[in-house]
């Protein structure tokens, strides 16, 4: 077993000493079980590309005009925004 350093905040380490004293564990032992915790409720989330990759945008996903003509389409819709 490696042994780590953490450095916490005093809220932090105002929770860890409040969950040591209600539950009677180690402070270790509490980390452990805040981690395995952590653990199970991130199992099921995806990653961020995952999420990216299952949005259907279609071609183009939101673009208003293709990259080559960026410029001008910025120009275009602040006029047409304009004239509303």
């Amino acid at each position: 077993m490696t042994l780590k350093t953490i450095r916490l905040d005093p809220r932090s380490e105002a929770l860890l000493a409040d969950v040591v004293r209600r539950t009677g564990m180690k402070p270790s032992q509490a980390l452990r079980a805040g981690l395995r915790a952590l653990h199970e409720r991130l199992r099921g989330r995806a990653d961020p590309y995952a999420v990216y990759a299952a949005l259907d945008l279609g071609p183009g996903g939101y673009a208003r005009a293709p990259a080559r003509r960026a410029k001008q389409a910025v120009r275009d819709l602040i006029r047409g925004k304009a004239r509303r």
